[in-house]
């Protein structure tokens, strides 16, 4: 037992390495002698042992940005806020998952990089984020704050591309520094145009909608 956790614990601590140095160089230019230098006391050998290329270890990083994000999809679905004010959170949540976790940016990153190249990438993520989004969307016509006219997966793939653009026009000017306020912004244009006539003196504080998180899932 002891053995076994040992690796994993080994495993977690390579993709951390790997995840810091795909945040900051990209795929292409990241060796793994990079990733090796960047985890202390790691091998060569041990990264082989574990990954057979760098292939497989941005697919393990892509993998885990994934777990952490649909892991606060679905904390954020047990709360008791509305189905709407869920899909605000969820924006915000992952805006700080970026912001804070180079596990979650080097993901993003990889994912975006991939889709870019000859070979696309796997859009899992997206297709994952996408669908949350439209069931929650869902959830929000029936109770009453979202206009019944509305297409869900037209609206819940809206959100997760205006939500992407914010957070790639933040990083290219400001660094994401200003990223908080650029969602919000973008809830401000948005919500007049889904949510129902009697809802719209909530539009302020629905748009302030936030999700505080478990330690646990840090």
């Amino acid at each position: 037992m002891a053995k076994q956790a040992r690796a994993v614990a080994t495993r977690q601590q390579i993709v951390s390495a790997a995840a810091a140095t795909f945040d900051r160089l990209g795929f292409e230019r990241a060796s793994l002698g990079e990733i090796v230098e960047a985890s202390s006391g790691l091998t060569k050998g041990a990264l082989y042992f574990h990954f057979k290329s760098k292939d497989d270890l941005a697919q393990a990083v892509v993998d885990r940005q994934h777990t952490i994000s649909i892991a606060s999809v679905e904390a954020i679905s047990t709360t008791d806020s509305s189905a709407l004010e869920q899909i605000v959170m969820l924006c915000h949540e992952m805006g700080r998952q970026i912001v804070e976790d180079p596990i979650v940016r080097a993901g993003i990153r990889l994912t975006l990089e991939f889709s870019a190249g000859t070979t696309p990438g796997k859009p899992g993520p997206y297709q994952d984020w996408i669908e949350a989004c439209r069931h929650l969307v869902e959830t929000a016509i029936a109770e009453g704050d979202v206009l019944p006219t509305i297409e869900p997966p037209m609206l819940a793939r809206f959100v997760i591309s205006a939500f992407t653009g914010v957070q790639t026009v933040s990083n290219v000017l400001d660094r994401r520094a200003d990223l908080e306020q650029r969602i919000d912004q973008m809830w401000q244009f948005l919500l007049p145009g889904i949510v129902t006539p009697d809802r719209r003196p909530d539009s302020d504080r629905i748009r302030q909608a936030r999700w505080t998180r478990d330690p646990a899932l840090a």
